[in-house]
């Protein structure tokens, strides 16, 4: 089962065309594009901050970590 060919590809427009309409075509072609481009912009903006976390995470626990040592020292 490998990808259609030529002539599959023709009925399976042609089924398009006939569910949704020739003007609705680039309608939604547009919000799929827009879909795609949204969820793209997410999933980099989630990658930066999960870069981003790591480097704050340690700061926290250094300067928790010394928090600790200095309390146990006075104690």
């Amino acid at each position: 089962m490998g990808m259609p060919g030529g002539i599959e590809w023709i009925v399976i427009l042609a089924v398009v065309v006939l569910l949704f309409g020739a003007k609705k075509i680039p309608a939604l072609a547009e919000g799929l594009g827009k879909g795609i481009k949204n969820f793209k912009t997410a999933m980099k903006s989630e990658d930066e901050k999960s870069t981003e976390n790591p480097k704050v995470e340690e700061t926290k626990s250094a300067s928790s970590s010394q928090t600790t040592q200095e309390t146990t020292k006075q104690s």
